[in-house]
């Protein structure tokens, strides 16, 4: 299996066992005696945190060896099913995908260190917490069949880390477009007086000036796309520099959307947002033939962490998932539909139908 050399080791000061992160608590704590750690993050003389950006056109040539690795031993699985790449820690042994459930899990054999991440979310969202949102999340349903409680356990959730790339640039954007302005004419039209919309053209540009900060592309896999979208944003204002001791204990989920691909899809998010952003700068009441002539500049891009708790149930032959921001607690999740619900509901609404339809005729 790959793995990578452990340049920190997180022992328990007073009984010497393996400390985990503990959201709850903030810090490390030892599951055997309950010893807690202060957690150290890099920071500046003046005692400032650091998250550090890079160029991102320099990333694109080549991604140097000294910002690759986890910091820490690592060991990656690649899930059959559904392609996700779990990194654990060396002494555990997983059974099933943290993402899917599936079996199918063969070791993951990496040419290069992934690009360490230069920051991340720190789960703020505690196990219990997390459970008792899916409880009540569960319970709100009323479309789902009845018996998706002992379906979806909840005590099955997990706590992960979810990659994503961040983007920043400076846009400059020149537009022309012809403006329109509504007016009106009384036309007489087959011995009837109607009144008629008419539009008067007139050219128009201006420019548009715009920063683009910390624009979130997802790197995941394992975590279907609209979920996570549902359960963004996740705060960046709230990063803190990466440091291994956050991670002790969790499952971190490899990119596989890589930095290439991800600041393409982030390129087009940015042109499609400035696009719209010059056509409210069109003046009149509606606008055609719009140009937009963007130009990119201070292109800045992070490989960061996000912190989810993710359930993963089957309901027939189906997989469906739940998920939870692990920073701010946002529930977003998929269900099966219950038809007899569903038909229910149509026949009473039909008879409603009937029963109105049959008083007015009387």
């Amino acid at each position: 299996m790959n793995e990578v050399t452990a340049k920190r080791k997180f022992s328990c000061p007073a009984c010497g066992g393996e400390a985990e992160w503990n959201p709850g608590q903030s810090a490390l704590v030892c599951p055997y005696c309950g010893t807690t750690s202060p957690a150290e993050l890099e920071q500046t003389e003046g005692g400032e945190t650091i998250i550090r950006e890079h160029d991102l056109a320099a990333a694109l040539r080549s991604i140097p060896e000294d910002q690759r690795g986890w910091q820490m031993a690592r060991t990656s699985v690649r899930c059959q099913s559904c392609q996700a790449i779990s990194v654990l820690e060396p002494h555990r042994v997983s059974q099933a995908c943290d993402f899917c459930g599936s079996t199918a899990l063969v070791p993951e054999h990496e040419q290069k260190q992934p690009f360490r991440p230069e920051s991340l979310l720190p789960m703020k969202v505690t196990a219990g917490e997390a459970r008792q949102a899916l409880r009540d999340w569960l319970k709100a349903r009323f479309w789902a069949p009845s018996d998706l409680g002992k379906k979806a356990l909840t005590d099955q959730v997990r706590g992960l880390y979810i990659p994503y790339w961040t983007f920043d640039a400076q846009a400059e954007a020149h537009w022309t477009a012809e403006s329109g302005t509504y007016y009106y004419v009384t036309r007489n039209v087959g011995g009837k007086t109607e009144r008629v919309r008419m539009t008067r053209w007139s050219p128009a540009s201006g420019h548009v000036s715009h920063f683009f900060d910390d624009q979130l592309v997802a790197a995941s896999r394992g975590v279907h796309g609209p979920l996570l979208h549902e359960v963004e944003p996740f705060d960046t204002s709230r990063l803190v520099p990466y440091s291994a001791h956050f991670l002790s204990g969790w499952v971190v989920e490899r990119y596989q959307i890589d930095l290439m691909a991800a600041a393409a899809s982030s390129r087009g998010r940015m042109e499609a947002a400035l696009r719209d952003q010059c056509a409210h700068a069109v003046p009149g009441d509606t606008h055609r033939n719009l140009q937009v002539n963007a130009t990119y500049s201070g292109q800045t891009f992070k490989h960061v962490l996000v912190p989810l708790w993710l359930l993963s149930y089957r309901y027939g032959q189906k997989t469906f998932q739940a998920a939870i921001n692990g920073d701010s607690g946002r529930v977003a999740g998929e269900h099966p539909l219950s038809w007899i619900k569903i038909t229910l509901a149509v026949l009473a609404a039909l008879a409603v139908v009937a029963l109105i339809a049959w008083s007015q005729s009387k």
